[in-house]
């Protein structure tokens, strides 16, 4: 997500400092405090972002490092006619007061001019101290210590957007923090259109709204798209006449950013041909809760053709979880613009996986992929892949294996082999919670 959100607002990991996955504290380089600024209204990672005014792997190393810090960048915030505070976060280790107050003494030779008010002060300076991520092996001294001024952080952005106050849910309404992260890795930005073809109750669109997208999506279900039949939320029977996808965008006022929700099926082609989204963001179903379906089949749909030039409602039939993700991977390399990114979650069983497992596509690059634990076994994991080529057509039917992009040959590939298996594990786990 940092990565993501580097990329769009400006700026890199720095170099001084090796990104150690198991610290807490990464040191990034971005051109200005209003950049980062704009990150962290949108992260949902990150708790804070400071101006680093020096660090070390000892206390000897950070005050050296303060030392040479430029004083004229110093001075504008150690003002006599200012106040501050000094704040210290050790991570997986708790200093007693007194411990905390010698540290905050040690920084005396900083010239600070201003008054202490630890209630409301105008500037809040930091030292930050990483103990490692082993709570069983704490060392004495911490592995790297940081000082700096606080900037932003914003932790309400989630708790605003619950799903327990959201109006119309479904029984697998995305999690509003999965959501934002997901906007994120799509790099949603003010003006693009964004696509959810498996819209359900619209949890998806809502984040990326939020950051001024236009959206819409579709989905096969005419109940959730009209807001129609049995209700998923405890004590309510049926839906209301107003719990719908355009609701939900009215209850956080962006209702103007929705554009509509179709009742399509997403292995037909619906869209004209060029270039249309900036962000294809979506949960394609699977699991028991959420039936993976489609329309009837081709041999059906020739004979209705035949017999009637009438508009026909065929009859759902199961829809391989292998061709789902081939449907949305060309889907995304046609339709999507030069750069516009698809970001998606896929299920998985942890003993059988492979990356080979990940469903590829030459016109899109995989940029990452990320892991969720749902059980000891099964997990999904959110991949994002970016448009690197122009669709052509000689693309229509591709698909990564041994390396080489070759014809889809449809579900009896060794990849649907994988994810019905995938699919009745998740199946299984599911009843089992509900019994």
């Amino acid at each position: 997500e940092i990565t993501s959100l580097l990329s769009l607002y400006g700026g890199q990991f720095s170099g001084e400092q090796e990104i150690r996955v198991n610290s807490p504290f990464w040191i990034l380089n971005i051109p200005s405090e209003e950049m980062a600024r704009g990150l962290m209204k949108r992260t949902v990672c990150a708790k804070s972002i400071f101006e680093l005014w020096g660090h070390g792997r000892s206390a000897g190393e950070l005050y050296a490092s303060l030392k040479n810090y430029p004083m004229d960048k110093m001075l504008p915030y150690l003002q006599s006619d200012s106040t501050y505070k000094v704040h210290i976060h050790t991570f997986n280790k708790t200093l007693t007061q007194a411990q905390k107050i010698k540290k905050i003494d040690a920084l005396e030779f900083l010239p600070f001019k201003g008054k202490v008010n630890l209630k409301n002060p105008e500037h809040i300076f930091w030292i930050l101290e990483d103990y490692g991520m082993d709570p069983n092996n704490v060392p004495e001294e911490p592995f790297h210590l940081y000082f700096g001024r606080w900037v932003h952080g914003q932790r309400e952005l989630i708790e605003s957007y619950s799903v327990k106050k959201r109006h119309f849910i479904g029984n697998t309404s995305m999690d509003a923090c999965l959501s934002f992260i997901m906007a994120n890795h799509g790099r949603v930005k003010p003006n693009d259109v964004v696509y959810d073809p498996f819209v359900g109750t619209g949890g998806l669109l809502i984040s990326s709204a939020h950051f001024g997208a236009y959206v819409c999506g579709t989905d096969i279900d005419y109940n959730t798209i009209h807001g129609l039949g049995k209700a998923s939320r405890k004590n309510q029977k049926w839906r209301g006449p107003d719990e719908n996808i355009r609701a939900n965008l009215r209850q956080y006022g962006l209702e103007k950013y929705y554009l509509d929700a179709l009742v399509s099926d997403s292995s037909r082609p619906i869209w004209r041909k060029g270039m249309l989204f900036d962000a294809i963001i979506t949960d394609p179903p699977y699991g028991i809760r959420e039936a993976t379906r489609r329309t009837g089949s081709q041999k059906e749909t020739v004979k209705s053709a035949e017999r009637s030039t009438e508009n026909h409602i065929f009859v759902s039939s199961n829809y391989h979880l292998s061709d789902i993700f081939f449907d949305l991977l060309k889907f995304a390399a046609e339709y999507l613009v030069m750069g516009g990114r698809l970001v998606y979650w896929l299920p998985i069983y942890r003993p059988e996986y492979t990356e080979e497992i990940i469903p590829r596509h030459p016109c899109l690059k995989l940029i990452s992929n990320c892991e969720q634990m749902l059980s000891s076994h099964t997990s999904r994991r959110l991949i994002t892949m970016e448009k690197v080529k122009e669709f052509k057509d000689q693309d229509q039917n591709s698909y990564l294996l041994d390396g080489q992009y070759m014809p889809y040959r449809g579900h009896n590939s060794f990849r649907e082999k994988y994810f019905s298996g995938v699919t009745k594990r998740i199946a299984k786990e599911e009843k089992d919670n509900q019994k």
